[in-house]
């Protein structure tokens, strides 16, 4: 086992004195002055109380003491050396004979209160179950050996031989296979391992296995895949993987093993004959609700899809109808002032407007009916054209899944049951009295219209839109969810019962700085408001209506917010730039990101997805940079395989089982942090301030989250990015490019893990929503983006009216609050979302 762990260079970097740190230097090689005496009795020689200080201060440090103390770190034996007077080169004699050294450790064991743990002692019993419990979390046997050397110098345990210690490794992951096998074993009936016995073999009507099946993703939202995931799910459902408690295994637990299952070939999950029936089931438990999950999904994403395209052909409908109405509206106005003048008689009116437009142009102009449009503008009635589409997949849905209202949609889940009734019956026409409360106003007439003109298939369609419509807007909302889903569980779920939060909001409040009580809350907000108003009203008054470069208001007595000026850089500091970047050499990306490893150590975080292999090695931290590379810079794995000499096959397997958006994460917060601590970093910034912003790229072929725009001329994704005011990017996410920002702005801002103190943040128009601005200040936060358009932003309502004997109001007047960030792309930009005052 530890030859399969570690190899003869690591196993020797373990058993030896590593490099010390400037702290470490002054945590662990500071003897105190009980130290020196206890080195230093009566007849102990030079070398002798140096290497027994040595050590002294070894043991603490790394929880051992290697054999040849003289290869101590010659920082550590000077300093040491220095506080007993003796020649740090009398160290080199110490230690001939090992009893000396052996007897020296035990005394020092002694008397830092550190014990021993020979075989089959308590110590070394407490060690085995601590592995234990740890392999049922991780199955990394590097990283299960580190937390067994951080156990035992919490324990005050002296570490044992490196060989032994991975002994015990391999025998703690054994052990957690046997002891999953034995927790799961109820649930592995012969029914069940039947089931997943054939999982492994190639199924004649899917030509795959039923496990690669599973494990295929959707590559779009069309009928098709929205039909083959609810086939995935009922298949899972069929076996009762979504009754499967597995609850018995950590979580770390059942992610590994359904890892494992992902990652695993059937020919590589069949060797491990017993063992695969663990792994198999933990992965059809966690499947069963990523699938109802991705079924839901694509539900939403075919629906919008749809939508969209209506949306977009309703557009273009409207473009024609105002080129028509721009005509008409020229002939209205020949028209009209022939109508208005009374000098004209009435018998002439109509030979005289024949004449100055002419027949040809009337006969244009009124050859097309001129019908009012619908309060939708016609998309729903362009949308029905996609009807027959939409029920290609929609039925099954609604069959398949068990969705849930919360308060408020007790109409539209009547309206939901209604539907699948007639779905399961084949009705055809809508049952008097089903419910319509629930259509939204923009829709309503045309359920009207159909009922009036007893069009019962027109109101079916329309009626049945709508509930789609608004079963996928209340899924987005969480005022529809799913029990069993992950992704759209009720939202009550994740919040505090008010037995729980009662006990807790003190301590919260205290926290983000807020008043425990939502009336406080809100006079506090008023009196921040008022006296932002006070420091704008101070502003106003120094600023003359003609000062452009000022806010201030115009003559209609309208806020206006400048733009910001270009920051003037002096032709000496360019000149100064242009010569320190010709100075800067030439770095190849390869020999950049070893150089970064080597400060950082980020490669480390790349572990191997099943925790069997090593991602230390050199040859596998040169394949992850090949894999790095060929991502980032659109290489591919191909024509990387070219450039660097790897092997393709090689490069594809690391990819697979080591670059992964967990380890991604992690190794960009190692860098993060790294950067943050930089003194060159803090010139940019103090790290308390970050911006987040959208960026679209063009993708091809088939993907979930790309979608075609015309302003980009094809398809693209969207990659949601934070970066800090240090210019380090702590957070990236990939999202639909419809979707609107906002909802994406706090998920890497509260979840991300680096030590960035952030406490302001900043966005687009496109980020912020009331919503945004009150969850931010919920959580002692700030919001402050800049804003285009602000004149059609309403951010605050207060109806109070503040009393400030030096402030003149005019009725009408319009506001925003001292310190909010507002860009405007011209001067005279005026902002009228305030009420008036």
């Amino acid at each position: 086992m530890s030859e399969k762990m570690f190899s003869e260079e690591q196993l020797e970097q373990l058993r030896s004195y590593p490099e010390i740190t400037g702290d470490e230097l002054i945590r662990y090689f500071t003897p105190t002055a009980a130290d020196l005496a206890f080195v230093s009795p009566g007849g102990r020689g030079p070398v002798d109380r140096l290497g027994m200080l040595v050590q002294l201060c070894s043991l603490p440090w790394l929880g051992f003491v290697p054999d040849d103390v003289s290869a101590a770190p010659p920082a550590a034996v000077a300093r040491v050396a220095e506080r007993l007077g003796v020649t740090p080169t009398a160290l080199r004699l110490y230690g001939k004979r090992d009893q000396t050294r052996s007897d020296h450790l035990g005394l020092v064991a002694k008397y830092l209160e550190w014990q021993t743990a020979p075989a089959g002692s308590q110590a070394m019993k407490e060690l085995e179950q601590f592995l234990l419990d740890r392999a049922m979390e991780h199955d990394s046997p590097t990283l299960l050996f580190n937390l067994a050397r951080e156990y035992l110098v919490a324990a005050k345990v002296i570490r044992p031989g490196v060989l032994v210690l991975a002994k015990m490794v391999g025998t703690a992951r054994k052990g957690a296979s046997d002891l999953t096998s034995q927790l799961v074993g109820h649930l592995l009936t012969k029914e069940l391992r039947a089931d997943l016995e054939r999982m492994l073999a190639v199924d004649a009507g899917l030509g795959m296995t039923r496990l690669e099946w599973l494990v295929s993703p959707a590559r779009d939202a069309s009928a098709t895949s929205v039909k083959t995931a609810i086939d995935k799910l009922t298949w899972l459902r069929a076996i009762d993987a979504h009754q499967m408690d597995v609850s018995v295994l950590p979580n770390e637990r059942r992610r590994f093993l359904a890892q494992v299952a992902r990652r695993s070939t059937n020919q590589g999950l069949e060797r491990r004959k017993e063992r695969k029936f663990p792994i198999l089931l933990a992965f059809v438990a966690q499947a069963a609700v990523d699938q109802l999950d991705e079924v839901v999904a694509l539900f939403d994403q075919a629906v919008s899809a749809r939508e969209s395209r209506a949306k977009s052909k309703t557009d273009e409908a409207l473009v024609e109808r105002a080129k028509k109405g721009e005509a008409r509206q020229l002939v209205m106005d020949v028209i009209l002032p022939v109508l208005a003048d009374p000098a004209i008689p009435d018998d002439e009116v109509g030979g005289m407007l024949r004449e100055r437009i002419g027949m040809q142009r009337l006969r244009e102009i009124t050859s097309d009916a001129w019908n009012p449009l619908p309060r939708d503008h016609g998309r729903l009635s362009e949308l029905e054209s996609s009807y027959t589409y939409l029920r290609q997949f929609t039925p099954n849905v609604l069959a398949a899944i068990d969705f849930q209202g919360g308060p408020g949609t007790a109409e539209l889940m009547d309206a939901v049951a209604v539907l699948k009734e007639m779905n399961r019956l084949g009705g055809r026409k809508v049952p008097t009295g089903a419910p319509t409360s629930f259509v939204p106003a923009k829709y309503a007439d045309y359920l009207t219209k159909a009922r009036k003109s007893g069009e019962d298939t027109a109101y079916r369609h329309f009626w049945e839109l709508c509930v789609i419509l608004c079963l996928r807007d209340g899924l987005r909302s969480g005022d529809v969810f799913v029990p069993g889903s992950r992704r759209y569980a009720d939202p009550a779920t994740y919040l505090y019962t008010p037995e729980q939060w009662a006990p807790r909001r003190g301590e919260y409040c205290r926290l983000v700085g807020k008043p425990p009580h939502a009336a406080q809350a809100l006079e506090q907000g008023k009196e921040e408001l008022h006296a932002a108003l006070q420091e704008l009203e101070t502003t106003l008054a120094a600023a003359a209506p003609d000062d452009t470069g000022m806010v201030r208001l115009d003559e209609d007595e309208h806020l206006v917010v400048p733009p910001l000026s270009a920051e003037d850089v002096p032709a000496e500091a360019k000149a100064l730039k242009d010569e320190l970047a010709g100075m800067l050499p030439f770095a190849p990306i390869a020999s950049l990101l070893i150089e970064l490893d080597a400060r950082t150590h980020f490669l480390d975080c790349f572990t191997h997805a099943g925790g069997r292999k090593l991602s230390t090695s050199v040859e596998t931290k040169r394949n992850i940079l090949a894999v790095l590379i060929a991502m980032s810079t659109n290489l591919g794995l191909a024509r990387m395989s070219e450039a660097c000499g790897v092997s393709y096959d090689v490069l594809a397997w690391t990819m697979e089982w080591y670059v992964r958006e967990e380890t991604l994460r992690e190794a960009n917060t190692v860098i993060v942090d790294h950067h943050y601590g930089l003194e060159l970093a803090k010139v940019f910034g103090g790290g308390t301030m970050s911006s987040s912003d959208g960026q679209r790229f063009p993708v091809r072929g088939k993907t979930l989250t790309g979608r075609n725009m015309v302003i980009h001329g094809g398809q693209v994704l969207s990659t949601y990015t934070h970066v800090s005011d240090q210019w380090s990017t702590y957070g990236t996410k990939i999202i639909v490019p419809t979707a609107r920002e906002a909802h994406y702005v706090l998920d890497d801002f509260l979840g991300n893990a680096t030590d960035l103190p952030i406490t302001e943040h900043a966005t687009d128009t496109h980020g912020a929503t009331l919503i945004n601005f009150a969850l931010f200040d919920l959580v002692g936060k700030a919001l402050t983006p800049r804003m285009r358009d602000l004149s059609r932003v309403t951010l605050v309502r207060d109806d109070t009216r503040p009393r400030s004997p030096s402030a003149t109001r005019t009725p009408g007047r319009c506001w925003a609050p001292a310190g909010m960030r507002t860009s405007s792309p011209a001067a005279g930009r005026t902002c009228c979302g305030w009420p008036g005052r």
